[in-house]
This record gives C-alpha cells, structure tokens and sequence, in this order.
C-alpha cells in the first residue's frame, strides 16, 4: 500500500498495435536485462493535496523558459515519482492563471514519461453520479486567454500537432484495469468540459455542455492535456464526480461542496494511485503519444 505519509500528499517508442507493459515508453529493460523504472507524474488539483512532508522525496524547484514550477520528486515501486500540485499550496493559485507551460515542460525537463491527472468535476450527465470515477477520452474546450501551445513562433516553431486523441489511451487501459480490481463505480469513456473559471456555470451552460455531448465539467484540463501532447507525453486523466453541475443539482454550487467530495472519495482515489503506481501488466499499445511532433523533429527540451 502507498506509504502512509505519501497518502497525505495526494488523497487525491509506443506506436499503434502490439502489447504495452507499463513503462515500454522507457524500454522493458535495460542493457542488463534488468526491469526499468518507469518515470511518472501524479498531478492533483482540488481536494488532492496537502503540503505536509513526505518521507523520502524531496521538494524541487524546475526553472523553465515559462518560469518557476514546485514539485517533490522521489522513488516508489522502483519508479520515479514526481508529484505536481497545480494550485499551489492552500490552493494559492485559481484554474485560469495556473502555469500550464512551466508544469509540463518541468515534467519534461524531469524525464517523465507518464502523466495520471486527477480532476474534480461536476457531473451534466445523469448517468455519472457523485462519487463515480470517469476516465476522460474526449475534452470540450471552453477555456479563453490561456496560452495553450508551446508551438507559438516565438520559443518554438509554429507547429499543429493532432489532438484526435486528447487522452492517452494505453493508460487508460491501465485504469481501467486498476479501477476493474477496485470494484468502484466508473466510467471507461467520458467527455471533459474544461471551463474558464473560476465562477460556475450558469445552468444555460451546463444544459448546452450537455447537449453538446459533455459528461463532466472542469477548469483545469485545458491547456494541460494538449501541452501534455505536444510535449509527446502519455497523459491520462481520471476524474471524480464531486457533485452536479448548476441547474441539475438542487442546491447552490460551491469550492466546499467540491472539497467534501474529493474527502469522500480519499480512499479510493489513493488506492487507484497506488495501484496505477505499481501497475506492471500488459495491455494493447493504443497510441502514438511520444510521436506526436515527430514531423517537427520531436519535442525536446
């Protein structure tokens, strides 16, 4: 089981075809036949995170080009960990001035490979009630003023990089995988609604986001996912329904309402960490997420 301290941080080439162990990314093993580690990150957000200290990993400063990001880096299973907090301790930081760029190039900097994301959302699907686990495939994005690509002309070339599939599929193989042994209710497919922040949403909105095919609203998913992309990372996300959107729920929306939900769900949300940590099946190769800007030389730090 994760370690009791490393709880309180966090309660909350691949091509297409052929089989994937978590970590092929890195290659199985190494030139002496021995198993490698697997480099991931954990990013959480609300209701994930206290700022208490973990034994045996160490906080760490990345200096970017996008500026400063705060992390703490460490080993777990034989992995290397890093967990990343986007608010910032206290959930100092709102969703629309989070350092999307400086965080993922950190992880990049940092020689990680996989991402897990954990969400908080709102529900605007019936079908996925509080306390559900949804595992992300297609994003909605209605997010405005953030700077969502590296690729801008200016740090790097002007590039347009394929977003047909937001999410990493292979690991959401993986998820579903650890949340089918957890015997928790979850969704194997869901569309992320990333909003601007950070006010809810009016009920007009949440009823056009479903109708426009949404299940779960956020506002942190954008631009996270599509820089998690260009910078040729597998990234998944996983979300858990902490209530219902404006207009479905019948009481007024609030950040406690969210905060209680995540709390509800502390057990389970750190046992599909844990699990996703030490995952070392197979599963199907569904992607090609460390290729993405292969036609722009790839994406190097």
């Amino acid at each position: 089981m994760f370690k009791k301290k490393l709880l309180a941080l966090f309660v909350l080439p691949l091509v297409a075809g052929g089989m994937f162990c978590a970590g092929e990314a890195l290659a199985k093993t190494n030139c002496t036949g021995r198993e490698r580690m697997r480099k991931i990150a954990v990013i959480g957000g609300s209701g994930v995170y206290s700022p208490d200290a973990v034994g045996g990993f160490a906080k760490k400063i990345v200096k970017t080009p996008y500026g400063e990001a705060s992390c703490v880096v460490g080993t777990l299973y034989g992995n290397q960990v890093v967990f990343l907090n986007r608010h910032g301790t206290g959930h100092s930081v709102p969703p629309h001035l989070v350092n999307y760029r400086a965080n993922i190039w950190a992880l990049k900097k940092l020689g990680v490979e996989e991402i897990l994301a954990t969400a908080a959302v709102g529900s605007c699907n019936l079908k996925m009630k509080t306390g559900d686990f949804v595992i992300c495939d297609q994003v909605l994005d209605f997010t405005n003023s953030r700077i969502s690509t590296f690729y801008d002309g200016k740090d790097l070339p002007v590039a347009h990089a394929d977003f047909s599939q937001p999410y990493c599929a292979t690991l959401g193989k993986i998820l579903q995988n650890c949340l089918q042994d957890m015997k928790v209710k979850y969704h194997s497919a869901g569309t992320m609604v990333v909003t601007q922040g950070p006010r809810f949403e009016t009920p007009a909105e949440v009823k056009m986001y479903a109708m426009l095919g949404g299940d779960v609203i956020n506002m942190t998913g954008m631009p996270e996912a599509i820089l998690a992309k260009e910078a040729e990372m597998h990234y998944a996300a996983v979300a858990v329904v902490t209530n219902y959107g404006a207009g479905i729920s019948k009481n007024p929306l609030s950040h406690q309402e969210v905060l209680e939900g995540m709390q509800k769900s502390e057990k389970e949300i750190n046992v599909l960490i844990d699990k996703f940590l030490q995952w070392k099946g197979n599963v199907d190769k569904v992607c090609c997420c460390e290729t993405t800007m292969a036609n722009y030389g790839g994406f190097k730090v």
